[in-house]
């Protein structure tokens, strides 16, 4: 009759959605038991089994609905080998402080200095946290926002974009694009300035974006609003992809030996 009983909750945790305390039911009553808990004791315990495990699965949620290409985590970085503006702004990116102003963070350098590598670190962080975080290529970003105005639903996009706590756009400067896609790009980065957070990675100084633009008056209007209040980060130096790679060709070789 008792294992009855326990299956049948097991049932009804399946119809509220209480994973958690179908897990741990049979273990919890079994300790129980054996510790002679009071009924409130086995109760808290048991659904304090089904709050980590929600937390937990939040924070998978969050960093898999990120559309991270990778996962690369600000412990896993070499702070060492750096630009040195980013050594020493890391400290106060890592507090996430940030994304709680509303500030943006914008890293500008040469090729595989780590830009895209901190961005994520901090992104997967973020998610950590409990902040909702999306990653798109500026690119990818575009062709998106294209899509949806030629499919008359831009609107909804725009509603959805303007509600990540931190939107990180990587790889501004690799590709240019047209008249239409500058028009979009701002908009929809303008909707955040000063209120919610986005992390940009660039290949150009300030000085080139009108390249990429096309169009001076809107170049100065997009860094205007995206560098406010914003923490500008210089990450020229030396390749820090190159020197992975150089590391990862050497324990290779020393494991033929």
């Amino acid at each position: 009759m008792k294992n009855q009983t326990v299956e049948k909750i097991k049932e009804l945790t399946k119809e509220v959605r209480l994973p958690g305390v179908r897990r741990y039911l049979t273990e919890e009553i079994t300790d129980a038991n054996l510790k002679n808990l009071p009924y409130e004791e086995f109760l808290h315990s048991l659904l304090l089994k089904e709050y980590d495990l929600r937390l937990e699965s939040g924070k998978k949620n969050r960093i898999r609905l990120a559309s991270f290409p990778y996962r690369k985590h600000l412990e896993d970085l070499s702070v060492s080998d750096l630009p040195i503006d980013a050594q020493k702004r890391l400290k106060v990116l890592k507090s996430l402080d940030f994304i709680e102003q509303g500030q943006n963070v914008i890293l500008a350098g040469s090729p595989g200095t780590g830009k895209t590598h901190l961005a994520i670190g901090l992104g997967i962080k973020a998610c950590l946290s409990g902040y909702k975080v999306l990653f798109v290529t500026v690119p990818l970003l575009i062709n998106q926002l294209k899509e949806s105005r030629s499919q008359r639903i831009l609107s909804r996009t725009e509603g959805k974009f303007e509600k990540y706590d931190l939107v990180i756009a990587d790889e501004l400067g690799y590709i240019s694009f047209d008249k239409e896609g500058s028009e979009l790009l701002f908009t929809h980065l303008s909707l955040r300035a000063g209120r919610k957070s986005t992390i940009i990675t660039t290949n150009l100084s300030f000085d080139r974006w009108e390249e990429i633009f096309g169009d001076a008056v809107m170049t100065a209007a997009m860094i205007d609003r995206l560098t406010h209040k914003s923490y500008l980060l210089n990450m020229n130096g030396g390749s820090y992809r190159l020197k992975e790679t150089r590391e990862w060709l050497a324990k290779q070789e020393e494991e033929k030996d």
